[in-house]
Parts: C-alpha cells; sequence; structure tokens
C-alpha cells in the first residue's frame, strides 16, 4: 500500500484529490487541513508522520490570495514559505518523498516564450515572492523533492475564476474581462489525476521519483477574454464580454502579462499525456451537470 499524507485537502486541489483517490486502489491516504494539522508546527508535523508513516507528503496548501498577500504579507510568508520549509524538512529526516505545488507568478512575465523550468524567476508580487521562498526553503532543505508549478487553477470546490465568471454572468447584461494576459486555465481535477499518476507509477517500481521543478498546466493558450467567452458559450450564459486592457483594471497587484508554462519535462519523465484547456473546460461542465 503506498501510503500517502495531503496537506491543504479542504483546498481546490486538494479537495479534487480527495475525490478521485478511491479510483487508485493501491494508495492509503491521510488528508488534513488546518484542523487536522499545523503545518507550521514542526512537531506536530513530526508526530503525524511517525504516526501514519507516509510515503509520500503532497503539500497542497497554500495561501492564495493573490491581492490579499500585498497586505497580509506576514500570514502568506507563513503559509507560503515557512510551512513548506517545515515539511520538507521533516519528509527529509524520515524519507518521505515530498511534493510541492507551486505557481506561474515565480516569472515577471515578460517572456516571449512559454516558461521552462530553468528560466530565471522574476516574481512582481508578494503572492508570487512568498511561493518563490517556498520554493528556495524545499530545495534547501529537501533536495529530493519535486516543485510542481502550475496556473490559472479552478475546480468545482471553493472560489475561482470560472464560478465567478459564471455568477457575474448570470447577473449582469455585459462584463469587461483582461484580454493582454495570456497564460493557460488549469482544470485542478488534471492536476490531481497527474500527481497521483506520477506518484502511482513511482511507487509501483515503473518510473524513477526524479527530484526538481516541474511545470504543468493544460495546454493551450488563452486571455482572461478568451477563457470568459469560452465558460460563457460553454454553460449557454447570454452575457456580453468587452475586452479591457490591464491598464484600465484597477488592482494593487502586479500579474505576470504571459504565463504560458512549458511542460515538455514533466511529459518526457512521467509520460503524461496533457488535454488542452478548451477540453477540459468543457469536462468541467459536464461533471457539474451530473451532479
Amino acid at each position: 500500500m503506498i501510503k500517502i499524507l495531503v496537506t491543504g485537502a479542504n483546498g481546490q486541489l486538494g479537495s479534487e484529490i480527495r475525490k478521485i483517490s478511491g479510483l487508485f486502489s493501491e494508495m492509503e491516504f491521510c488528508f488534513t487541513d488546518v484542523a487536522e494539522l499545523d503545518i507550521t508546527n514542526s512537531e506536530k508535523v513530526t508526530e503525524l508522520l511517525a504516526e501514519f508513516k507516509p510515503k509520500f507528503l503532497l503539500n497542497c496548501a497554500a495561501y492564495t490570495a493573490v491581492d490579499k498577500a500585498e497586505t497580509d504579507l506576514t500570514f502568506a510568508t507563513l503559509l507560503n514559505a515557512t510551512a513548506v520549509g517545515v515539511l520538507a524538512e521533516q519528509s527529509a529526516k524520515v524519507g518521505c518523498k515530498f511534493i510541492h505545488i507551486s505557481t506561474d507568478y515565480v516569472f515577471n512575465g515578460n517572456g516571449p516564450r512559454p516558461y521552462r523550468e530553468d528560466n530565471p524567476v522574476d516574481p512582481q508580487s508578494a503572492y508570487g515572492r512568498t511561493k518563490l521562498a517556498g520554493e528556495v526553503l524545499c530545495q534547501k532543505l529537501n533536495p529530493g523533492s519535486i516543485i510542481i508549478r502550475t496556473s490559472w487553477l479552478y475546480s468545482a470546490f471553493g472560489t475561482n475564476f470560472v464560478k465567478t465568471m459564471i455568477r457575474l454572468g448570470n447577473e449582469r447584461p455585459e462584463v469587461g474581462v483582461i484580454t493582454d494576459q495570456i497564460g493557460t486555465p488549469t482544470n485542478a481535477a488534471d492536476l490531481a489525476h497527474a500527481i497521483l499518476t506520477i506518484i502511482s507509477s513511482v511507487g509501483k517500481g515503473e518510473k524513477p521519483f526524479v527530484p526538481g521543478i516541474y511545470h504543468y498546466s493544460n495546454e493551450g493558450v488563452a486571455s482572461w477574454y478568451d477563457f470568459t467567452k469560452a465558460i460563457f458559450e460553454i454553460a449557454g450564459i447570454n452575457c456580453r464580454v468587452n475586452p479591457i486592457a490591464t491598464e484600465d483594471f484597477p488592482s494593487t497587484v502586479l500579474r505576470p502579462p504571459y504565463s504560458v508554462l512549458n511542460k515538455s519535462k514533466i511529459k518526457l519523465i512521467f509520460g503524461l499525456q496533457i488535454p488542452h484547456w478548451r477540453d477540459s473546460l468543457i469536462g468541467y461542465f459536464q461533471q457539474l451537470d451530473k451532479k
């Protein structure tokens, strides 16, 4: 049995992992969130690692309120950096393989082509800087860990862009959406399946656990405007979408204007097939219809 300790289990990604966990019969899970485990407390983490004895520790916990992080830097740093260091260090001590989830916000977004894992990092927001600090601690305290950066995550759980647009589209005759920020929407269900597929293949001895940084998002490229148009079209929402520029949308946060991720490495090493973002969005609504 492959034992997996999951932190941040009530978030978007953690909830998707819990949802599909039953499909992986060779795995035993311990799902934790803030009520079950204080990931900033090394003693508590050590106790649970000793009790459950997982082979993998998957950290889905994060402070993801990008705008709020600018003024709530202490708490954002605690969750996105300090806690990552605790989990990395304690998992290394017991020989538990550590997988940590990071973000496209570690880049400045000025690159001309999809970002590779070894491209220079230059976060422009408090959120991005705290997530990068977590990556640094992760690699320093547990060099044998895997970091997976992702982008534009949405799911059936929690608050996200897709849910917000559905609500606004049903409330208003028209909405203005930024057209000059380019990236790739990622269905958290796809990322969850990819992670468990990697763990399964490693646990069964089919693939080696190759430490390092990896990128995962759905395939394809879109602006927030393109994404919204697709959401309304697939959901059958009759709402006009007006393209607006970043400079016309008031925000205290500098968001990457271009943050498409190159996924060649994760596909090559772990043999993953990644769906196109539009196909995954269609699948998202099909799953909602089944509820």
